[in-house]
Order: C-alpha cells, then structure tokens, then sequence
C-alpha cells in the first residue's frame, strides 16, 4: 500500500527512493499507540496515510470520509459523500491532492480533492464489490472481490485522470470461491509486480501488472487475509477476524515469504486496512463486522512489535 510519487517532477532521481512517505517520528521518540475514536461514524473499512501525520478513513456505508491526525485522539468528518456512494479501501496520493476510494458494492472508483474535500471524479468499474486500491507511479489500480480482474486508472503527470482499463488475471489469483476473494493489494518495493490479498484462500500472490499472470507467494498462510502493506522486503497482512497483522518478510524474488510476527492488540475489533507513519507506526481501522453498534475506531500499535 504505497502512495504515489511526484515522477515527473522527480524523473532525476533514483527509481528506489521511497515514494513520498508520511513524516518520520523524531529519533529515538516512542510510536504512538492507542486509539481514535472517528467521531459520529456509523460504520468503517479503509485508511489511508496522508501527509505527515495525517489520515484518512473511510465510512463504509456511506462513503463519507474522516479525517485525523495520528497524534490526537479524535477524527472530524471531512467529506460528506453524495447519496449512494460507498468507502472500502482508500489511497492518498499527496503530489496530486487526490484520495482515491474503492467503492464496495457500488462497483465504483471515486476521486476526491484533499484541499477541498470535493469529488474530483467517479468511474464505474465493473460489477460485485470494488474492495481496496493502490498507487504507483502510473496510476492506481483497484480489485474487486467478485471477479477474477483488476482495474487500472491511469493519473498523469499534473494529476489528470484517464480512461480505466481492466486486467484479466490468471494462474492461483483467478481463483473464485464463495464469498470475497481478491481483496487487499500492494505494489512491490521495485514497482514492477502487484501482490494481492485473496480472503477466501487465506493467501499472497503476485500479480504481472502487464499481463495478469499469478503466482502463489509460498509460506504467506494468512487466513481472513484483508488489507495488506509493503514497504521494502516486509508485508504486513491485516487477518480481520483473527484481530491481528501478520508481518512476512519476503523473499528477493517474491516467491516466497517467512512469518517474523504478528501484531496484536486488546483495541482491535475486525481490523481491516493499515497505513503505515514514519517507520515505527501502523494505523489499523476497526471495521467492527457483525458487532454490537459502537465506537469506531483507528488504532494504533508498533509497526515492529
């Protein structure tokens, strides 16, 4: 889960360094944990980092987003989504402005400004339930968790939007079953492979963004797999019903990864999708399936616990 870079305006530089990560914490200061409360939310799914020490998260059901800070101990209603719209996972790309939001069953991608908190643009998928986004330095690229396909939009050099295209997979990610199957997706710290959550076989696989081939990433057993997170050769996998995250260190190839440990935490209540702050701090929301109406919240543990 990586937010897109300033490419063009960055074209001199290494096509390693980190894509525009939030601000680190200060050396030596503790990570910040607890939680935060996304004050008058009625339900939740997706977060997303955005600069410094902002995020955002989104209401599922509604598709209204909140914003917060990782420091405070609250979050304000920041966009008040249009009557029928829906948020599941959710990406910020802080060179353009833009927040880019699955939109669950509405088989939807959304585009909303962050100056203003005003959509930008819509764009219809493809039917079933559009589940979780991420950015590269081309554009982002959605799945959805009732076709064996993703869907990639475009985002040009001063943030112009293109015309979507869908991506046909095949190999062990084609894999259907009942219930949700592609979920969560990252981008590869080289950014030349997708790797892709899929729930039903509780499983990683990477995925050839230029023509859809899969492959299992052996040893990522990840059970109730959600959202998941890259950065370098570490993946964290939130296992929603499990109230962990699992981190997997993968192998250079990516064929392969090994559990170094799983993050829990008494706050977690059906995590769902992660953002990462700094190096040293994970930001979970509690989607709270199935659970007596309460509080929702984002919480937050060491990243390396």
């Amino acid at each position: 889960m990586r937010q897109t870079v300033c490419r063009r305006a960055a074209a001199g530089l290494a096509a390693s360094l980190s894509l525009l990560l939030p601000t680190a914490l200060p050396a030596g200061a503790e990570p910040p944990s607890g939680e935060i409360v996304l004050d008058g939310a009625t339900s939740a799914e997706g977060i997303a980092a955005g600069e410094g020490k902002t995020f955002y998260a989104g209401e599922l059901t509604t598709g209204d987003i909140f914003r917060g800070d990782i420091s405070k101990d609250t979050a304000t209603r920041f966009i008040d989504a249009p009557a029928g719209r829906a948020a599941a996972g959710m990406k910020a790309d802080t060179c353009h402005h833009l927040l880019f939001v699955a939109g669950a069953a509405t088989g939807k991608a959304f585009v909303y400004n962050t100056d203003t908190g005003k959509p930008v643009a819509d764009f219809d998928l493809a039917a079933g339930f559009i589940n979780d986004v991420t950015l590269t330095s081309e554009g982002a690229w959605f799945t959805n968790s009732a076709a064996a396909e993703l869907y990639f939009l475009p985002v040009g050099e001063h943030g112009e939007l293109g015309k979507v295209k869908t991506l046909k997979l095949h190999g062990p990610a084609a894999d259907f079953k009942e219930g949700f199957n592609l979920n969560g997706i990252a981008e590869s710290e080289d950014g030349k492979v997708l790797i892709v959550a899929h729930t039903a076989n509780g499983a990683l696989y990477t995925v050839n963004p230029k023509n859809g081939k899969s492959a299992e990433i052996r040893g990522a057993k990840v059970p109730f797999v959600d959202g998941v997170l890259v950065r370098g050769d570490n993946v964290w996998a939130v296992q929603n019903q499990l109230n962990q995250i699992t981190r997997l260190d993968l192998s250079a190839d990516l064929s392969s990864a090994v559990v170094r440990n799983t993050i829990k935490s008494d706050a977690f209540n059906i995590p769902t999708t992660v953002a990462l702050f700094g190096e040293d701090t994970l930001a979970a929301v509690n989607a709270q399936f199935n659970q007596p109406p309460s509080p929702f919240e984002v919480v937050l543990v060491p990243a390396w616990k």
